[in-house]
Protein backbone atom coordinates (compact mmCIF):
# COMPACT_ATOMS: atom_id res chain seq x y z
CA UNK A 1 0.00 0.00 0.00
CA UNK A 2 1.51 3.29 -1.07
CA UNK A 3 2.26 5.61 1.83
CA UNK A 4 1.31 8.50 -0.45
CA UNK A 5 -2.24 7.23 -0.24
CA UNK A 6 -2.18 5.92 3.32
CA UNK A 7 -1.88 8.19 6.36
CA UNK A 8 -2.21 7.37 10.06
CA UNK A 9 -2.97 10.17 12.53
CA UNK A 10 -2.94 9.56 16.29
CA UNK A 11 -4.47 12.05 18.75
CA UNK A 12 -3.90 11.49 22.47
CA UNK A 13 -4.44 13.28 25.75
CA UNK A 14 -6.57 13.41 28.86
CA UNK A 15 -10.02 11.80 28.83
CA UNK A 16 -12.51 14.67 28.74
CA UNK A 17 -10.38 16.90 26.46
CA UNK A 18 -12.30 15.85 23.35
CA UNK A 19 -9.81 13.25 22.12
CA UNK A 20 -12.47 10.80 20.94
CA UNK A 21 -14.68 13.48 19.37
CA UNK A 22 -11.66 14.88 17.51
CA UNK A 23 -10.94 11.46 16.04
CA UNK A 24 -14.60 10.92 15.20
CA UNK A 25 -14.80 14.27 13.38
CA UNK A 26 -11.66 13.59 11.35
CA UNK A 27 -12.78 10.06 10.46
CA UNK A 28 -16.26 11.21 9.43
CA UNK A 29 -14.88 14.07 7.33
CA UNK A 30 -12.49 11.76 5.48
CA UNK A 31 -15.27 9.23 4.87
CA UNK A 32 -17.49 11.97 3.45
CA UNK A 33 -14.59 12.88 1.18
CA UNK A 34 -14.83 9.40 -0.36
CA UNK A 35 -11.78 7.94 1.38
CA UNK A 36 -11.40 4.63 3.21
CA UNK A 37 -11.24 4.93 6.99
CA UNK A 38 -10.28 2.54 9.80
CA UNK A 39 -10.07 3.82 13.37
CA UNK A 40 -8.81 2.51 16.67
CA UNK A 41 -9.40 4.06 20.06
CA UNK A 42 -8.54 3.29 23.64
CA UNK A 43 -9.73 5.10 26.72
CA UNK A 44 -9.59 4.66 30.49
CA UNK A 45 -12.02 2.73 32.64
CA UNK A 46 -12.32 5.71 35.00
CA UNK A 47 -15.46 7.84 34.89
CA UNK A 48 -13.38 10.95 34.22
CA UNK A 49 -9.79 11.57 33.24
CA UNK A 50 -7.02 9.13 32.37
CA UNK A 51 -5.16 8.60 29.12
CA UNK A 52 -7.24 8.45 25.93
CA UNK A 53 -6.02 7.78 22.39
CA UNK A 54 -7.71 7.81 18.98
CA UNK A 55 -5.97 6.65 15.80
CA UNK A 56 -7.38 7.31 12.33
CA UNK A 57 -6.06 5.54 9.28
CA UNK A 58 -7.12 7.19 6.01
CA UNK A 59 -6.42 5.84 2.54
CA UNK A 60 -7.61 6.03 -1.03
CA UNK A 61 -7.39 2.21 -1.02
CA UNK A 62 -9.09 -0.35 1.20
CA UNK A 63 -7.54 -0.77 4.65
CA UNK A 64 -7.97 -3.81 6.89
CA UNK A 65 -6.56 -2.68 10.24
CA UNK A 66 -5.32 0.26 12.27
CA UNK A 67 -1.77 0.03 10.91
CA UNK A 68 1.65 -0.40 12.54
CA UNK A 69 2.09 2.99 14.14
CA UNK A 70 1.37 6.63 13.39
CA UNK A 71 2.76 8.97 10.75
CA UNK A 72 1.36 12.03 12.54
CA UNK A 73 1.05 12.35 16.31
CA UNK A 74 -0.91 15.10 18.05
CA UNK A 75 -0.28 15.32 21.82
CA UNK A 76 -2.75 17.27 23.93
CA UNK A 77 -0.71 16.94 27.13
CA UNK A 78 2.54 15.75 28.68
CA UNK A 79 1.23 12.31 29.62
CA UNK A 80 0.33 11.59 26.00
CA UNK A 81 3.82 12.67 24.95
CA UNK A 82 5.51 10.49 27.55
CA UNK A 83 3.48 7.41 26.59
CA UNK A 84 4.14 7.82 22.87
CA UNK A 85 7.56 9.44 22.58
CA UNK A 86 9.27 6.07 22.00
CA UNK A 87 7.22 5.80 18.80
CA UNK A 88 8.42 9.17 17.48
CA UNK A 89 10.82 7.95 14.81
CA UNK A 90 12.65 9.92 12.11
CA UNK A 91 10.17 11.23 9.56
CA UNK A 92 7.11 11.31 11.79
CA UNK A 93 5.30 14.59 12.31
CA UNK A 94 4.65 15.69 15.88
CA UNK A 95 1.99 18.31 16.68
CA UNK A 96 2.03 19.39 20.32
CA UNK A 97 0.45 21.90 22.68
CA UNK A 98 3.07 24.65 23.04
CA UNK A 99 3.43 27.27 24.33
CA UNK A 100 0.79 27.27 27.03
CA UNK A 101 0.49 23.51 27.49
CA UNK A 102 1.73 21.46 30.43
CA UNK A 103 4.94 20.24 28.77
CA UNK A 104 7.79 21.24 26.50
CA UNK A 105 8.97 18.15 24.65
CA UNK A 106 12.41 17.25 23.47
CA UNK A 107 12.02 16.65 19.76
CA UNK A 108 13.91 13.47 18.77
CA UNK A 109 16.35 13.75 15.90
CA UNK A 110 14.62 13.45 12.54
CA UNK A 111 11.14 14.05 13.98
CA UNK A 112 9.33 17.08 12.56
CA UNK A 113 7.86 19.15 15.38
CA UNK A 114 4.94 21.53 14.96
CA UNK A 115 4.13 23.55 18.10
CA UNK A 116 0.50 24.74 18.22
CA UNK A 117 -0.69 26.69 21.30
CA UNK A 118 -4.00 24.80 21.58
CA UNK A 119 -4.63 25.41 25.27
CA UNK A 120 -3.70 29.09 25.14
CA UNK A 121 -5.81 29.71 22.03
CA UNK A 122 -8.79 27.98 23.62
CA UNK A 123 -8.44 30.05 26.80
CA UNK A 124 -8.14 33.25 24.75
CA UNK A 125 -11.39 32.32 23.02
CA UNK A 126 -13.05 32.00 26.41
CA UNK A 127 -13.43 28.22 26.80
CA UNK A 128 -10.75 25.61 27.41
CA UNK A 129 -13.21 23.01 26.09
CA UNK A 130 -12.63 24.33 22.57
CA UNK A 131 -9.04 23.05 22.63
CA UNK A 132 -9.89 20.08 20.43
CA UNK A 133 -11.50 22.37 17.83
CA UNK A 134 -8.31 24.43 17.71
CA UNK A 135 -6.26 21.25 17.29
CA UNK A 136 -8.53 20.01 14.53
CA UNK A 137 -8.24 23.27 12.61
CA UNK A 138 -4.45 23.08 12.74
CA UNK A 139 -4.43 19.42 11.67
CA UNK A 140 -6.75 20.14 8.75
CA UNK A 141 -4.36 22.74 7.30
CA UNK A 142 -1.16 20.85 8.02
CA UNK A 143 -2.30 17.49 6.65
CA UNK A 144 -4.87 18.26 3.96
CA UNK A 145 -8.01 17.09 5.80
CA UNK A 146 -10.84 18.20 3.53
CA UNK A 147 -12.16 21.45 5.00
CA UNK A 148 -15.55 21.29 3.29
CA UNK A 149 -16.45 17.88 4.67
CA UNK A 150 -14.99 18.71 8.08
CA UNK A 151 -17.21 21.80 8.26
CA UNK A 152 -20.22 19.67 7.30
CA UNK A 153 -19.48 17.20 10.09
CA UNK A 154 -19.01 19.95 12.66
CA UNK A 155 -22.17 21.73 11.56
CA UNK A 156 -24.26 18.57 11.73
CA UNK A 157 -22.92 17.86 15.21
CA UNK A 158 -23.32 21.29 16.79
CA UNK A 159 -26.31 22.85 15.03
CA UNK A 160 -28.63 20.78 17.25
CA UNK A 161 -27.16 22.66 20.22
CA UNK A 162 -27.96 26.05 18.79
CA UNK A 163 -26.36 28.66 16.56
CA UNK A 164 -24.29 30.13 19.39
CA UNK A 165 -22.54 26.86 20.21
CA UNK A 166 -22.07 26.04 16.53
CA UNK A 167 -20.60 29.46 15.88
CA UNK A 168 -18.23 29.23 18.81
CA UNK A 169 -16.87 25.85 17.72
CA UNK A 170 -16.42 27.00 14.14
CA UNK A 171 -14.59 30.09 15.46
CA UNK A 172 -12.21 27.83 17.41
CA UNK A 173 -11.74 25.70 14.31
CA UNK A 174 -10.86 28.81 12.28
CA UNK A 175 -8.37 29.86 14.95
CA UNK A 176 -6.69 26.47 14.67
CA UNK A 177 -6.51 26.84 10.89
CA UNK A 178 -4.87 30.22 11.33
CA UNK A 179 -2.28 28.74 13.70
CA UNK A 180 -1.63 25.83 11.35
CA UNK A 181 -1.23 28.09 8.34
CA UNK A 182 1.42 30.11 10.19
CA UNK A 183 3.63 27.01 10.54
CA UNK A 184 6.19 26.20 7.86
CA UNK A 185 5.37 22.64 6.82
CA UNK A 186 8.46 20.58 6.01
CA UNK A 187 7.08 17.01 5.78
CA UNK A 188 5.27 15.25 2.95
CA UNK A 189 2.43 13.78 5.02
CA UNK A 190 -1.04 14.57 3.70
CA UNK A 191 -4.45 12.97 3.60
CA UNK A 192 -5.29 11.87 0.07
CA UNK A 193 -7.41 14.27 -1.93
CA UNK A 194 -11.17 13.84 -1.88
CA UNK A 195 -12.61 11.47 -4.46
CA UNK A 196 -16.10 10.92 -5.77
CA UNK A 197 -18.24 9.90 -2.79
CA UNK A 198 -19.19 6.22 -2.70
CA UNK A 199 -22.38 4.67 -1.39
CA UNK A 200 -20.83 4.01 2.00
CA UNK A 201 -21.46 4.69 5.64
CA UNK A 202 -19.00 5.10 8.49
CA UNK A 203 -20.08 3.14 11.54
CA UNK A 204 -18.62 1.46 14.62
CA UNK A 205 -18.57 -2.29 15.21
CA UNK A 206 -21.13 -2.05 18.01
CA UNK A 207 -23.55 0.07 15.99
CA UNK A 208 -23.06 -2.31 13.05
CA UNK A 209 -24.14 -5.25 15.22
CA UNK A 210 -27.24 -3.27 16.16
CA UNK A 211 -27.89 -2.50 12.51
CA UNK A 212 -27.49 -6.17 11.60
CA UNK A 213 -29.98 -7.10 14.31
CA UNK A 214 -32.55 -4.66 12.92
CA UNK A 215 -31.94 -5.86 9.34
CA UNK A 216 -32.24 -9.45 10.54
CA UNK A 217 -35.77 -8.92 11.82
CA UNK A 218 -35.07 -8.67 15.54
CA UNK A 219 -38.25 -8.42 17.62
CA UNK A 220 -37.00 -8.52 21.21
CA UNK A 221 -33.76 -7.39 22.86
CA UNK A 222 -32.88 -7.61 26.53
CA UNK A 223 -29.64 -6.27 27.90
CA UNK A 224 -27.77 -5.30 30.99
CA UNK A 225 -25.20 -2.51 30.41
CA UNK A 226 -21.59 -3.70 30.27
CA UNK A 227 -18.45 -2.31 28.67
CA UNK A 228 -17.73 -2.71 25.78
CA UNK A 229 -21.13 -3.95 24.54
CA UNK A 230 -23.56 -1.30 25.77
CA UNK A 231 -23.65 0.72 22.53
CA UNK A 232 -25.34 -2.21 20.77
CA UNK A 233 -28.32 -1.83 23.09
CA UNK A 234 -28.30 1.94 22.57
CA UNK A 235 -28.49 1.51 18.80
CA UNK A 236 -31.24 -1.10 19.03
CA UNK A 237 -33.18 1.05 21.51
CA UNK A 238 -33.24 3.86 18.96
CA UNK A 239 -34.50 1.75 16.06
CA UNK A 240 -36.42 -1.32 17.27
CA UNK A 241 -39.55 0.66 18.28
CA UNK A 242 -39.91 1.67 14.61
CA UNK A 243 -40.41 -2.03 13.86
CA UNK A 244 -42.84 -2.47 16.79
CA UNK A 245 -40.17 -4.49 18.59
CA UNK A 246 -39.26 -4.31 22.27
CA UNK A 247 -36.10 -3.57 24.23
CA UNK A 248 -35.86 -4.22 27.98
CA UNK A 249 -33.01 -3.25 30.31
CA UNK A 250 -32.82 -6.16 32.71
CA UNK A 251 -31.54 -6.03 36.28
CA UNK A 252 -28.53 -8.24 35.45
CA UNK A 253 -27.12 -10.56 32.79
CA UNK A 254 -28.92 -13.63 34.12
CA UNK A 255 -32.25 -11.83 33.85
CA UNK A 256 -31.43 -10.62 30.35
CA UNK A 257 -30.73 -14.10 28.95
CA UNK A 258 -33.79 -15.45 30.79
CA UNK A 259 -35.95 -12.80 29.14
CA UNK A 260 -34.48 -13.64 25.74
CA UNK A 261 -35.35 -17.32 26.24
CA UNK A 262 -38.86 -16.38 27.34
CA UNK A 263 -39.47 -14.06 24.40
CA UNK A 264 -38.06 -16.58 21.94
CA UNK A 265 -40.18 -19.38 23.41
CA UNK A 266 -43.15 -17.05 22.88
CA UNK A 267 -42.30 -16.80 19.18
CA UNK A 268 -40.18 -13.64 18.94
CA UNK A 269 -36.79 -13.40 17.28
CA UNK A 270 -34.65 -12.44 20.29
CA UNK A 271 -31.10 -11.60 21.36
CA UNK A 272 -28.86 -9.97 23.93
CA UNK A 273 -25.29 -8.66 23.98
CA UNK A 274 -22.71 -8.74 26.73
CA UNK A 275 -19.00 -9.16 27.47
CA UNK A 276 -17.01 -11.93 29.15
CA UNK A 277 -18.26 -11.49 32.74
CA UNK A 278 -21.85 -11.41 31.54
CA UNK A 279 -21.40 -14.45 29.29
CA UNK A 280 -20.06 -16.35 32.30
CA UNK A 281 -23.28 -15.57 34.18
CA UNK A 282 -25.38 -16.68 31.22
CA UNK A 283 -23.84 -20.14 30.96
CA UNK A 284 -26.59 -22.05 32.83
CA UNK A 285 -29.39 -20.56 30.76
CA UNK A 286 -27.45 -21.13 27.55
CA UNK A 287 -27.54 -24.79 28.57
CA UNK A 288 -31.31 -24.52 28.91
CA UNK A 289 -31.50 -22.97 25.43
CA UNK A 290 -29.65 -26.04 24.13
CA UNK A 291 -31.85 -28.49 26.04
CA UNK A 292 -35.09 -26.69 25.18
CA UNK A 293 -33.99 -26.06 21.55
CA UNK A 294 -34.87 -22.38 21.89
CA UNK A 295 -33.52 -19.96 19.25
CA UNK A 296 -31.18 -17.60 21.12
CA UNK A 297 -28.50 -15.12 20.04
CA UNK A 298 -25.86 -13.76 22.41
CA UNK A 299 -23.28 -11.29 21.11
CA UNK A 300 -20.11 -11.36 23.21
CA UNK A 301 -17.93 -8.27 22.81
CA UNK A 302 -14.74 -9.64 24.34
CA UNK A 303 -12.56 -7.64 26.71
CA UNK A 304 -9.51 -8.33 28.85
CA UNK A 305 -10.16 -10.90 31.54
CA UNK A 306 -10.60 -12.84 33.72
CA UNK A 307 -13.02 -11.39 36.28
CA UNK A 308 -13.44 -7.63 35.91
CA UNK A 309 -10.11 -7.65 34.10
CA UNK A 310 -9.53 -4.83 31.62
CA UNK A 311 -13.01 -3.42 30.94
CA UNK A 312 -12.02 -1.04 28.14
CA UNK A 313 -9.19 -3.04 26.56
CA UNK A 314 -8.98 -5.46 23.66
CA UNK A 315 -8.68 -9.25 23.93
CA UNK A 316 -9.76 -12.45 22.16
CA UNK A 317 -9.93 -14.69 25.19
CA UNK A 318 -13.54 -15.95 25.41
CA UNK A 319 -13.27 -18.78 22.87
CA UNK A 320 -13.08 -21.50 25.56
CA UNK A 321 -16.13 -20.01 27.27
CA UNK A 322 -18.09 -19.52 24.05
CA UNK A 323 -17.59 -23.10 22.85
CA UNK A 324 -17.71 -25.09 26.09
CA UNK A 325 -19.06 -22.68 28.68
CA UNK A 326 -21.83 -24.72 30.24
CA UNK A 327 -22.29 -27.95 32.18
CA UNK A 328 -23.15 -31.14 30.38
CA UNK A 329 -23.02 -31.65 26.62
CA UNK A 330 -24.73 -28.53 25.29
CA UNK A 331 -24.41 -27.81 21.58
CA UNK A 332 -24.28 -24.28 20.23
CA UNK A 333 -23.02 -22.41 17.19
CA UNK A 334 -20.12 -19.98 17.64
CA UNK A 335 -19.32 -17.36 15.00
CA UNK A 336 -16.60 -14.69 14.97
CA UNK A 337 -16.54 -11.40 13.07
CA UNK A 338 -13.52 -9.92 11.31
CA UNK A 339 -14.54 -6.32 10.68
CA UNK A 340 -17.39 -3.82 10.81
CA UNK A 341 -19.02 -5.17 7.66
CA UNK A 342 -19.06 -8.62 9.25
CA UNK A 343 -20.74 -7.08 12.30
CA UNK A 344 -23.71 -6.24 10.09
CA UNK A 345 -23.79 -9.31 7.86
CA UNK A 346 -22.98 -11.96 10.44
CA UNK A 347 -25.48 -10.64 12.98
CA UNK A 348 -28.14 -11.30 10.34
CA UNK A 349 -26.59 -14.75 9.81
CA UNK A 350 -26.49 -15.44 13.54
CA UNK A 351 -30.19 -14.64 13.98
CA UNK A 352 -30.97 -16.81 10.97
CA UNK A 353 -28.95 -19.76 12.28
CA UNK A 354 -30.53 -19.54 15.72
CA UNK A 355 -33.98 -19.65 14.12
CA UNK A 356 -33.14 -22.34 11.56
CA UNK A 357 -31.47 -24.75 13.99
CA UNK A 358 -33.37 -23.77 17.17
CA UNK A 359 -30.25 -23.48 19.28
CA UNK A 360 -28.11 -20.86 21.00
CA UNK A 361 -25.72 -18.93 18.77
CA UNK A 362 -22.82 -16.92 20.19
CA UNK A 363 -21.37 -14.19 17.98
CA UNK A 364 -17.88 -13.06 19.07
CA UNK A 365 -16.73 -9.50 18.56
CA UNK A 366 -14.03 -7.70 20.59
CA UNK A 367 -13.24 -4.44 22.33
CA UNK A 368 -11.08 -3.10 19.51
CA UNK A 369 -13.68 -3.75 16.85
CA UNK A 370 -16.55 -2.57 19.06
CA UNK A 371 -15.31 1.03 19.06
CA UNK A 372 -13.51 1.04 15.70
CA UNK A 373 -15.26 2.90 12.94
CA UNK A 374 -14.84 1.87 9.32
CA UNK A 375 -16.26 2.83 5.98
CA UNK A 376 -18.43 0.01 4.66
CA UNK A 377 -20.86 -0.29 1.72
CA UNK A 378 -24.27 1.01 2.74
CA UNK A 379 -26.29 -2.13 3.64
CA UNK A 380 -29.25 -2.84 1.36
CA UNK A 381 -32.12 -4.48 3.29
CA UNK A 382 -33.34 -6.28 0.19
CA UNK A 383 -30.00 -8.08 -0.16
CA UNK A 384 -30.45 -10.08 3.05
CA UNK A 385 -32.28 -13.38 3.30
CA UNK A 386 -34.28 -13.58 6.52
CA UNK A 387 -34.94 -17.00 8.07
CA UNK A 388 -37.69 -17.70 10.57
CA UNK A 389 -38.20 -20.84 12.62
CA UNK A 390 -39.97 -23.96 11.44
CA UNK A 391 -43.51 -23.76 12.81
CA UNK A 392 -46.09 -26.48 13.39
CA UNK A 393 -48.72 -26.69 10.68
CA UNK A 394 -51.51 -27.70 13.07
CA UNK A 395 -51.88 -31.21 11.61
CA UNK A 396 -52.04 -34.28 13.85
CA UNK A 397 -50.97 -34.56 17.48
CA UNK A 398 -48.30 -32.00 18.30
CA UNK A 399 -44.97 -33.25 19.63
CA UNK A 400 -42.49 -30.49 20.32
CA UNK A 401 -39.36 -32.64 20.00
CA UNK A 402 -40.45 -35.07 17.32
CA UNK A 403 -37.63 -36.65 15.34
CA UNK A 404 -37.59 -35.21 11.81
CA UNK A 405 -35.36 -35.87 8.82
CA UNK A 406 -33.28 -32.77 9.52
CA UNK A 407 -33.57 -33.24 13.32
CA UNK A 408 -35.22 -29.78 13.64
CA UNK A 409 -38.69 -30.04 15.20
CA UNK A 410 -41.52 -27.58 14.42
CA UNK A 411 -42.29 -25.04 17.13
CA UNK A 412 -45.74 -23.94 18.27
CA UNK A 413 -46.16 -20.52 19.83
CA UNK A 414 -47.92 -20.48 23.21
CA UNK A 415 -51.66 -20.28 22.70
CA UNK A 416 -51.63 -22.17 19.40
CA UNK A 417 -54.69 -24.48 19.49
CA UNK A 418 -53.47 -28.05 19.93
CA UNK A 419 -49.88 -26.90 20.37
CA UNK A 420 -49.72 -27.30 24.14
CA UNK A 421 -46.50 -28.86 25.37
CA UNK A 422 -44.18 -28.99 28.35
CA UNK A 423 -41.14 -26.70 28.30
CA UNK A 424 -38.52 -27.77 30.80
CA UNK A 425 -34.79 -27.96 31.35
CA UNK A 426 -35.22 -31.63 32.27
CA UNK A 427 -34.40 -34.24 29.67
CA UNK A 428 -37.55 -35.08 27.77
CA UNK A 429 -39.03 -37.30 25.13
CA UNK A 430 -40.60 -36.18 21.84
CA UNK A 431 -43.71 -34.80 23.59
CA UNK A 432 -41.68 -32.66 26.01
CA UNK A 433 -42.60 -34.79 29.02
CA UNK A 434 -39.62 -35.55 31.29
CA UNK A 435 -37.84 -38.80 30.55
CA UNK A 436 -35.14 -40.63 32.53
CA UNK A 437 -34.51 -43.30 29.91
CA UNK A 438 -30.87 -43.85 28.96
CA UNK A 439 -31.86 -44.62 25.36
CA UNK A 440 -33.93 -41.46 25.13
CA UNK A 441 -31.14 -39.30 26.60
CA UNK A 442 -28.67 -40.60 24.03
CA UNK A 443 -31.20 -40.16 21.22
CA UNK A 444 -31.93 -36.57 22.22
CA UNK A 445 -28.20 -35.78 22.42
CA UNK A 446 -27.80 -37.13 18.87
CA UNK A 447 -30.73 -34.96 17.79
CA UNK A 448 -29.44 -31.77 19.37
CA UNK A 449 -25.87 -32.21 18.17
CA UNK A 450 -26.73 -33.75 14.84
CA UNK A 451 -28.82 -30.89 13.52
CA UNK A 452 -25.85 -28.46 13.50
CA UNK A 453 -23.11 -30.79 12.26
CA UNK A 454 -23.74 -29.93 8.61
CA UNK A 455 -22.90 -26.30 9.28
CA UNK A 456 -19.20 -27.00 8.76
CA UNK A 457 -19.91 -27.63 5.08
CA UNK A 458 -22.85 -25.29 4.52
CA UNK A 459 -22.05 -22.02 6.31
CA UNK A 460 -19.12 -20.22 4.58
CA UNK A 461 -16.83 -21.67 7.24
CA UNK A 462 -13.46 -20.30 6.14
CA UNK A 463 -11.68 -18.06 3.65
CA UNK A 464 -8.36 -19.07 2.08
CA UNK A 465 -5.98 -16.19 1.33
CA UNK A 466 -3.57 -17.45 -1.32
CA UNK A 467 -3.07 -20.38 -3.67
CA UNK A 468 -0.67 -23.28 -3.96
CA UNK A 469 1.84 -24.39 -1.36
CA UNK A 470 3.37 -22.14 1.28
CA UNK A 471 6.27 -22.19 3.71
CA UNK A 472 4.04 -20.68 6.40
CA UNK A 473 0.28 -20.78 6.71
CA UNK A 474 -1.32 -18.24 9.06
CA UNK A 475 -4.54 -19.27 10.79
CA UNK A 476 -6.22 -16.54 12.80
CA UNK A 477 -9.65 -15.32 13.81
CA UNK A 478 -11.68 -12.26 14.74
CA UNK A 479 -10.30 -8.80 14.08
CA UNK A 480 -6.76 -10.23 13.88
CA UNK A 481 -7.72 -11.43 10.38
CA UNK A 482 -7.46 -7.88 9.01
CA UNK A 483 -3.96 -7.55 10.44
CA UNK A 484 -2.94 -10.89 8.93
CA UNK A 485 -4.23 -9.86 5.49
CA UNK A 486 -1.88 -6.89 5.34
CA UNK A 487 1.03 -8.83 6.84
CA UNK A 488 0.65 -11.56 4.23
CA UNK A 489 0.49 -8.99 1.42
CA UNK A 490 3.76 -7.42 2.65
CA UNK A 491 5.46 -10.80 2.98
CA UNK A 492 4.43 -11.85 -0.52
CA UNK A 493 5.72 -8.56 -1.91
CA UNK A 494 9.08 -9.46 -0.34
CA UNK A 495 9.06 -12.90 -1.99
CA UNK A 496 7.89 -15.07 0.91
CA UNK A 497 5.54 -17.99 0.29
CA UNK A 498 2.78 -17.34 2.81
CA UNK A 499 -0.97 -17.91 2.79
CA UNK A 500 -3.86 -17.35 5.21
CA UNK A 501 -6.80 -19.30 6.60
CA UNK A 502 -9.58 -17.26 8.20
CA UNK A 503 -12.40 -19.11 9.97
CA UNK A 504 -15.63 -17.28 10.75
CA UNK A 505 -17.43 -20.43 11.94
CA UNK A 506 -15.57 -21.30 15.14
CA UNK A 507 -17.91 -24.09 16.25
CA UNK A 508 -18.81 -26.66 15.01
CA UNK A 509 -15.23 -26.62 13.81
CA UNK A 510 -14.78 -27.19 10.04
CA UNK A 511 -12.09 -29.80 10.62
CA UNK A 512 -11.80 -30.98 7.00
CA UNK A 513 -11.00 -27.47 5.81
CA UNK A 514 -8.33 -27.02 8.50
CA UNK A 515 -6.69 -30.31 7.53
CA UNK A 516 -6.78 -29.54 3.80
CA UNK A 517 -5.18 -26.13 4.34
CA UNK A 518 -2.43 -27.49 6.59
CA UNK A 519 -1.42 -30.02 3.94
CA UNK A 520 -0.40 -27.12 1.69
CA UNK A 521 1.83 -25.46 4.31
CA UNK A 522 5.14 -26.50 5.86
CA UNK A 523 4.39 -24.66 9.11
CA UNK A 524 1.24 -23.22 10.69
CA UNK A 525 1.36 -20.01 12.74
CA UNK A 526 -1.66 -18.96 14.85
CA UNK A 527 -1.63 -15.33 16.07
CA UNK A 528 -4.35 -14.48 18.60
CA UNK A 529 -4.85 -11.96 21.40
CA UNK A 530 -4.99 -14.18 24.48
CA UNK A 531 -2.48 -15.79 26.82
CA UNK A 532 -3.19 -19.50 26.35
CA UNK A 533 -3.49 -19.72 22.58
CA UNK A 534 -7.15 -20.73 22.66
CA UNK A 535 -7.68 -21.37 18.94
CA UNK A 536 -4.35 -23.24 18.86
CA UNK A 537 -5.74 -25.44 21.64
CA UNK A 538 -8.84 -26.37 19.60
CA UNK A 539 -6.75 -26.97 16.48
CA UNK A 540 -4.56 -29.43 18.39
CA UNK A 541 -7.59 -31.08 20.01
CA UNK A 542 -9.72 -31.47 16.89
CA UNK A 543 -7.18 -31.95 14.07
CA UNK A 544 -3.79 -33.53 13.41
CA UNK A 545 -2.23 -30.07 13.00
CA UNK A 546 0.48 -28.94 15.42
CA UNK A 547 0.46 -25.16 15.11
CA UNK A 548 2.95 -22.61 16.41
CA UNK A 549 1.02 -20.34 18.80
CA UNK A 550 1.80 -16.62 18.71
CA UNK A 551 -0.02 -14.81 21.51
CA UNK A 552 -0.14 -11.30 22.96
CA UNK A 553 -2.45 -10.08 25.71
CA UNK A 554 -1.46 -6.55 26.64
CA UNK A 555 -4.85 -4.99 25.93
CA UNK A 556 -3.94 -3.95 22.37
CA UNK A 557 -4.37 -5.73 19.03
CA UNK A 558 -1.59 -6.99 16.79
CA UNK A 559 -0.21 -4.73 14.10
CA UNK A 560 0.97 -6.04 10.69
CA UNK A 561 4.68 -5.58 11.43
CA UNK A 562 4.43 -7.91 14.44
CA UNK A 563 3.12 -10.74 12.28
CA UNK A 564 5.59 -10.02 9.48
CA UNK A 565 8.48 -10.22 11.94
CA UNK A 566 7.15 -13.40 13.55
CA UNK A 567 6.85 -15.16 10.19
CA UNK A 568 10.43 -14.25 9.38
CA UNK A 569 11.48 -15.59 12.78
CA UNK A 570 9.60 -18.86 12.19
CA UNK A 571 11.29 -19.26 8.81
Amino acid sequence: MSKANDLIIRVAGEGGEGIVSTGDFVAAACARAGLEVYTFKTFPAEIKGGYAMYQVRVSSERVYNQGDTFDVFCAFNGEAYELNKHLLTPGTAFVYDYPGGDFEPEIPEGVIGYPVPMSQAAKDLGSYRSKNMVAMGALSVLFNINEETLRQVLTNKFKKKGEEILGFNLKAFEKGKELGAAIQKVDNWRVADAVDPKDVIIISGNDAVGMGAILGGLEFYSAYPITPATEIAKFVATHIPKLTGTLVQAEDEIASIAQVLGASYAGRKSMTATSGPGLSLMSELLGMASMGEIPTLVVDVQRGGPSTGLPTKHEQSDLFLAIHGTHGDAPRVVLSVEDVKDCVDMTVDALNLAEEFQCPVILLSDGSLAFSTQTIPAPKPESYTIVTRKRWDGEGKYQRYVMTDDLVSPMADPGTPGGEHIATGLEHGPSGSPSWSADNHEAMHRKRFGKIQGLAENYKPVEIDGDGDADVGIITWGSTIGVAREAIARLRADGYKVKGFYPKLMWPMPVAQYEAFAKTCKKILVPEVNFQGQLSHFIRAETSIRPIPYTVCGGLPFNPAMIVNKVKEVL
